[in-house]
């Protein structure tokens, strides 16, 4: 990966959907050069998918973005938590990490009634010892 690749996947992170000509004039190739880079770095799985963020909060029928810390039981194979997550229609991500917890979730529930709900299923249907709560207020940054 080179500066020039570099500069694509920053111009890409900020607009997904840049024109190959649009991302090609910023970067100083031709849009069939761009175009080429691009799959290449798919093909290499540099970029991985190309997302929409949307603001939750103004949509008309707001949800709650949670982040759910969880620890899993000692007995529990992380295999079986990640299936249930994979099913889980509103894990949004997953991730695992180092630290006191064993998984980052970012969640989404239709309201404050299904918080509960969700972290007791983790807890018993997923092998989850303890878990940790947050609301998010917002997001600064994504990707």
């Amino acid at each position: 990966m080179d500066a020039t690749d570099r500069d694509i996947l920053s111009l890409l992170r900020q607009d997904a959907r840049m024109s190959y000509r649009d991302l090609a004039s910023r970067v100083g190739l031709s849009a069939n050069a761009t175009a080429d880079r691009v799959r290449r770095l798919r093909a290499q799985g540099v970029i991985r998918a190309f997302v929409t963020v949307v603001d939750e909060t103004a949509a008309p029928d707001a949800r709650l973005d949670l982040l759910v810390d969880a620890r899993l039981r000692p007995d529990t194979d992380p295999a079986a938590l990640e299936a249930v997550l994979a099913a889980h229609p509103s894990v949004v991500e997953a991730l695992h990490v180092t630290g006191a917890w064993d998984y980052q979730l970012r969640v989404r529930v239709a309201g404050v009634g299904h918080v509960d709900a969700f972290v007791r299923g983790l807890k018993r249907d997923a092998g989850v010892e303890a878990t940790q709560t947050r609301l998010v207020l917002g997001a600064v940054r994504h990707g």
